[in-house]
């Protein structure tokens, strides 16, 4: 019997953002526990702009803590970005959320914009959705 591979889960689906922001509080559900792979794409930038992303987690869904579980270092291109988030020995975290700031180093008249979503797959079905 073939393994049953799950559809990422989106934390902030495709969307084009013009200014620091903070994704909504998203269930885990099936996903708690488990060892993930936290994927960010980028597909429109200005350039000479900076996208900064960090996952917060929470047990109840308001207290966020002092830092984010997760952060991806600044992105400046279009592109897939991968890391692996392990969640197997935090079972308090049943919620996540994105927050999002963007910068910008040079001068320029133009507002800020990127376009990205956020998602996150179980490892296993990652890796088989890679081989396969």
């Amino acid at each position: 019997m073939p393994a049953v591979m799950s559809a990422p889960k989106y934390l902030i689906p495709q969307r084009i953002e013009r200014a620091d922001g903070v994704g909504p509080a998203i269930d885990l559900e099936e996903l708690r526990r488990k060892f993930l792979v936290v994927t960010l794409k980028i597909n429109e930038v200005l350039e000479q702009e900076g996208l900064t992303i960090a996952l917060w987690g929470s047990a109840t869904g308001s207290d966020w803590g002092g830092r984010p579980i997760l952060s991806f270092p600044q992105k400046s291109y279009c592109g897939e970005y991968a890391t692996l988030l392990d969640l197997e020995q935090r079972p308090d975290i049943r919620f996540l959320r994105v927050e999002w700031k963007m910068n910008r180093w040079a001068h320029r008249d133009s507002g800020l914009r990127f376009g990205f979503e956020v998602s996150l797959q179980d490892s296993l079905s990652h890796v088989s959705s890679a081989v396969a």
